[in-house]
């Protein structure tokens, strides 16, 4: 599902509301997202999962097209970790 379907989705669901403010809520809470990740905090959706970040150190890296060495400077990752329940909801069997 990208994103302009998760919109219109919502829309479709929230009766009364429009779209632009369901697109406005949308960009709130994934900005308010990346603003706590960017951070270095954590956020946690009971349910569904929670967003960190991981470190990730230099290293020499190589390009494939040359093979020549590169160097890769540390940096943060954004990751989720599925919740429990959301594991569960996946792997439900459709009868």
């Amino acid at each position: 599902m990208t994103r302009s379907e998760f919109v219109a989705l919502l829309t479709s669901r929230l009766e009364g509301i429009s779209k632009e403010k369901v697109d406005q809520s949308v960009d709130a809470v994934f900005g308010k997202i990346a603003q706590s990740l960017a951070e270095g905090g954590r956020v946690e959706l009971r349910g569904v999962g929670s967003f960190g970040t991981r470190q990730h150190t230099a290293h020499q890296g190589r390009n494939p097209r040359t093979g020549q060495s590169v160097d890769v400077k540390a940096k943060r990752v954004p990751f989720f970790r599925a919740g429990k329940e959301l594991r569960e909801r996946v792997n439900q069997q459709k009868k």
